[in-house]
């Protein structure tokens, strides 16, 4: 156990404590805390940013609102409906089509308007949100991902999850949702981690339950050989959100819509640990090069942040890839 710890430690894997106090509370004011641990107030704080987001189709902020669900709704075939204070896909709901007056999930089950109307009534009683208070419903467009992710989410939609350390992208993963994960794109639920080269956005390793896989467990996709598309793009809205939250260490998802391109799903303020084992480094010697980082770097615009995340963590740079074996 102890020698295991060294070894962490050695290339410099960020543990609990280690995020909790010199990350999240060094660089997290509490008070910036509410703008992404509101599904809505991000998705405002965005808008005024000029950061694109799925669309909006309603939001249910009462149960006295419920007598209206049906106009929320209108005739939209797909949506997502969400809770606004939610965490871990908890409470996420995903049609994908509509079938007279039933509705068609992710998995291809089919529920009625009212069980439909119930979910969203449990949303707003707070089953769902951090801490069990009372919540807002957030219906939005169904996103329509890229064919180039064809089977590699089972039962929803991947997204990848990229760390910004003080306005600098530092690490990134995709997330493969899978029957084990309930289409939730959440590595401890049983979704597959693919950690993503910095500089390209190419897979560079993955896993499911900290074990490493080659193929997607439900789909047999190879998982070694994935490209995200308008990679650049991804990384400039991930360090322009830092900008727009102005927090220092961030978790920032993204999906790729095959129409919109890149979107912001959602912030985290405290984003965790498991992406580094998805990348099979540590982000140790990745927060310590962005620290010795000149003054002049933290004034630069988000574009400017990129190049120079991209240029220090290019893998011949000795700040790429760690062997943690």
């Amino acid at each position: 156990m102890f020698a295991s710890m060294r070894r962490l430690r050695e290339v410099g894997v960020v543990g609990m404590n280690d995020r909790n106090i010199n990350l999240i509370a060094r660089w997290n004011p509490r008070t910036l805390f509410p703008l992404v641990d509101d599904k809505l107030k991000t998705k405002l704080l965005a808008q005024k940013h000029g950061i694109p987001t799925p669309g909006l189709i309603g939001a249910i902020r009462t149960q006295y609102d419920l007598r209206r669900f049906s106009d929320v709704l209108g005739d939209h075939a797909g949506f997502a409906m969400k809770p606004a204070k939610g965490s871990g896909g908890k409470g996420i709901l995903v049609i994908t089509a509509r079938n007279e007056d039933r509705f068609v999930k992710s998995s291809g089950l089919e529920i009625s308007a009212d069980e439909l109307r119930r979910h969203a009534s449990n949303v707003l009683s707070g089953l769902f949100s951090l801490g069990g208070s009372p919540d807002v419903v957030l219906i939005e467009d169904l996103i329509k991902p890229d064919p180039v992710y064809q089977n590699l989410s089972v039962e929803g939609v991947p997204d990848v999850r990229i760390i910004v350390y003080r306005g600098h992208p530092i690490m990134a993963m995709m997330r493969l949702s899978t029957r084990e994960s309930d289409g939730k794109a959440n590595l401890h639920q049983g979704a597959v981690g693919v950690g993503l080269n910095l500089v390209d956005g190419t897979s560079a390793n993955a896993v499911q339950f900290n074990r490493p896989v080659f193929e997607h467990p439900d789909s047999g996709a190879d998982l070694t050989n994935i490209q995200i598309p308008d990679w650049a793009d991804v990384l400039t809205l991930a360090a322009r959100c830092s900008d727009a939250s102005g927090l220092g260490y961030l978790g920032v998802d993204v999906v790729i819509d095959v129409a919109r391109g890149p979107l912001l799903l959602e912030l985290n303020a405290r984003p965790g640990l498991a992406i580094q084992i998805a990348n099979n480094a540590g982000m140790g010697p990745r927060i310590k090069a962005i620290d010795a980082l000149p003054a002049a770097s933290f004034r630069k615009d988000a574009v400017a942040r990129v190049a120079e995340a991209i240029a220090l963590f290019s893998p011949d740079t000795g700040q790429g890839q760690l062997d943690l074996a």
